[in-house]
């Protein structure tokens, strides 16, 4: 069963011929787990999931399983074609996955709200595993609304929502609608806003670069260590910040490179390779991270 927490929502790490890298994704899913993250997600925004084709998410997923260790594992599916998402919910069940994080159809801009809840309702109703249904408006164009949340939220195999609009709102707004569903904040800058909303953890890119900090935020607060929780947000916020501003996931795959953990950095066309010098800047004057040396490959990781 899907549990609240932090899931990173992972980088795909590829080799230097452009096939996933299972070696470096084995060492990044043991940072996460190490880092006390409740499970991952795969081949989302981060993951650069439009640019892996159904065949790659599958299979990546396959070889993932056999190095989760108590990692919860979620598919990425962002596709507009029904057919392509029903039938890679229906691998991820195969493969053992947890749940699947679906984005809207997001090509045709000028579909309603019974639309796009008639695809979402299909998908569900096809897949043997769970879905987190995600709204994030910039990258599809289409919005969720409350309302659109509520009905959704009615089907027994919807698990949850990710939010990564931005929207403040939303908190509340979302947090009403959703009744008992799981809900993750993807804007980490809204974290504590989330938590303090009764949301139930966050489906993050940050977290590629600082998964034991937000870990630990999200964990104390559900332990009722909110004092504790509010002062480790403060001390990393402007790391996050920071790395939110870089260009994702090209920025975080540079930063992970640099300290050891992804053979390397390269993205897939049409991304390209990010400087990571203002991540890891941060990360050295706010945390103490340094990248390691050449014999010290996989240390410098951030620890609150």
């Amino acid at each position: 069963m899907l549990a609240a927490g932090v899931y990173p929502a992972s980088v795909t790490p590829f080799t230097p011929t452009g096939e996933v890298d299972e070696s470096s994704l084995a060492r990044l899913l043991a940072r996460f787990e190490a880092a006390g993250c409740a499970g991952v997600v795969l081949a989302g925004t981060n993951g650069e999931g439009p640019s892996l084709s159904a065949i790659e998410k599958r299979d990546m997923l396959r070889a993932a399983m056999a190095s989760r260790g108590r990692l919860k594992l979620v598919l990425g599916i962002a596709t507009p074609s029904l057919h392509e998402a029903e039938w890679l919910a229906v691998q991820s069940g195969k493969a053992g996955a947890e749940a699947v994080l679906v984005m809207p159809p997001s090509y045709f801009r000028s579909v309603t709200d019974e639309g796009v809840a008639s695809w979402f309702l299909k998908v569900a109703d096809a897949s043997p595993v769970p879905l987190v249904v995600y709204n994030y408006p910039k990258m599809t164009g289409i919005r969720l609304s409350p309302q659109l949340v509520a009905r959704l939220a009615s089907h027994p195999n919807v698990a949850g929502f990710k939010d990564s609009s931005g929207e403040v709102e939303n908190l509340e707004d979302f947090r009403e609608a959703a009744g008992d569903r799981l809900l993750f904040v993807g804007d980490e800058t809204l974290l504590l806003e989330a938590l303090r909303a009764g949301w139930t953890g966050t489906i993050s890119g940050a977290a590629n670069v600082v998964p034991e900090w937000l870990a630990r935020i999200v964990g104390e607060w559900a332990s009722g260590s909110q004092v504790q929780a509010e002062t480790l947000f403060e001390v990393v916020l402007p790391v996050i910040e920071v790395v939110r501003k870089a260009p994702q996931p090209t920025s975080n795959k540079a930063v992970l490179h640099a300290l050891g953990v992804l053979e390397s950095p390269d993205p897939r066309l049409p991304l390209e390779r990010a400087d990571p010098e203002a991540v890891l800047t941060a990360l050295s004057r706010r945390l103490g991270v340094t990248p390691p040396g050449p014999s010290r490959q996989g240390r410098g990781l951030a620890s609150p």
